[in-house]
């Protein structure tokens, strides 16, 4: 069991929605939970950290790239329960927006994969419901 099952409280996630034309940076989940789940990059704020910098070391340390501004796009929370209805997972996700500058995402860390997918075709990639939100309202932000 990680230190990330069965939190006390809720551990403060952070999210990075990249767009690229007309694509969006996904990586495939090489770790729990999720693991092998397509998603938007992005992990664990760490303490004395901010929430851009935060985006930034996790979307370097997951990809290998680095954008330009950052802007809000939404909150998003993630309660996973177990099969008691003890919760298991707890993310209060605060997600940034940012349009590609340069550069190929390579995947590293904690992600198997990382692709352009077409903003047209994100039904192939089973993502969350609440993923396809925020990239939304991202295409919206970096227009």
């Amino acid at each position: 069991m990680s230190d990330r099952e069965y939190p006390a409280r809720p551990i403060v996630g952070i999210g990075i929605v990249v767009i690229k034309g007309d694509a969006v940076l996904l990586v495939r989940r090489g770790k729990p939970p999720n693991i092998g789940a397509w998603t938007l990059p992005g992990g664990a704020q760490e303490v004395g950290e901010t929430a851009e910098d935060a985006a930034r070391r996790e979307l370097l340390e997951e990809t290998g790239l680095e954008v330009g501004p950052m802007y809000f796009a939404a909150t998003v929370d993630n309660i996973r329960r177990d099969e008691t209805g003890r919760v298991r997972y707890h993310y209060t996700i605060i997600d940034f927006a940012t349009r590609w500058i340069s550069g190929e995402p390579v995947a590293d860390t904690d992600v198997a994969e990382a692709t352009w997918a077409p903003l047209d075709a994100l039904d192939d990639y089973d993502l969350w419901s609440e993923a396809h939100r925020v990239i939304a309202i991202a295409q919206q932000l970096v227009a």
